[in-house]
């Protein structure tokens, strides 16, 4: 790719073309991704951050909490939470969902993630990452409850996860295709290096081993659209459906809004 082209740049040119990109979501997806980097420099450092090991706690699936679990949770929330285009989070980490303070202003959009996928590779220096979905608010009401959340996977308005590897890299949908960026760690800016990600047609089906198995893996686990009760919410809502849709089915468009067919 002979042209640098930059996470925003790309969000302005999808906003301008599609019109499928409102303000304050193109400013939450900007948001989400520096909070990224901030957590890549951490799993970066390693045990010179003295960020590794066990937390002693539990989240709310009954798993042991990492330090950095926890760290990236927190990073995730506070830098969210501020700017006026959320309403309220919800995260693996948390046995609740967390209300944008009253002394921010509140936004019309919900954020989930997964702050830290595979974090028990943490301490054998395996790729993990970070995974979210965002919704719609459903009604103008300000208290927001868990039940906001619940919503069919085709109403989300984007969807990606970053994979925290030799690498760094950003893989993204807001509605029409997928799209990965390359963290330039010099600069420290998101760089788009692949448009209209896809499993190549016979990769329907990966092994624990393979290239495709962490993208796939994720996609199967979003190929339910619909939530199925709070407890269950991961990771029934997180990975978009329309992600798992063009990694599943090769061929096929992040805008299918149907559950993902893979098995």
């Amino acid at each position: 790719m002979s042209k640098r082209v930059s996470l925003t740049q790309y969000l302005v040119e999808q906003q301008r073309r599609q019109g499928n990109i409102p303000g304050q979501l193109r400013l939450l997806i900007e948001v989400v991704a520096r909070a990224c980097k901030t957590i890549a420099i951490s799993v970066n450092k390693g045990a010179l951050g003295e960020v590794l090991g066990s937390a002693g706690s539990e989240n709310v699936q009954g798993e042991v909490q990492k330090k950095l679990d926890i760290i990236s949770n927190e990073v995730l929330i506070e830098a969210n939470q501020w700017g006026g285009h959320l309403a309220a989070m919800a995260s693996e980490e948390m046995d609740s969902i967390h209300p944008v303070p009253d002394r921010y202003p509140q936004g019309e959009y919900l954020l989930l993630f997964d702050p830290l996928d595979g974090s028990s590779n943490i301490d054998v220096n395996v790729s993990i990452g970070t995974i979210f979905s965002v919704l719609k608010k459903m009604s103008d009401h300000e208290n927001i409850t868990e039940r906001d959340f619940l919503q069919p996977g085709s109403r989300q308005a984007a969807a990606g996860y970053c994979v925290y590897g030799p690498q760094t890299t950003l893989v993204l949908t807001v509605g029409n295709g997928v799209a990965m960026f390359t963290l330039d760690r010099e600069m420290g800016s998101w760089v788009l290096t692949q448009e209209h990600v896809q499993i190549p047609a016979g990769r329907r089906r990966s092994s624990a081993t393979s290239t495709n198995a962490w993208p796939a893996r994720k996609a199967r686990a979003a190929r339910t659209s619909t939530c199925v009760g709070w407890l269950r919410w991961w990771p029934m809502c997180t990975a978009s459906s329309r992600v798992a849709a063009s990694f599943c089915t090769p061929g096929t468009s992040a805008n299918q809004t149907s559950p993902a067919s893979c098995a």
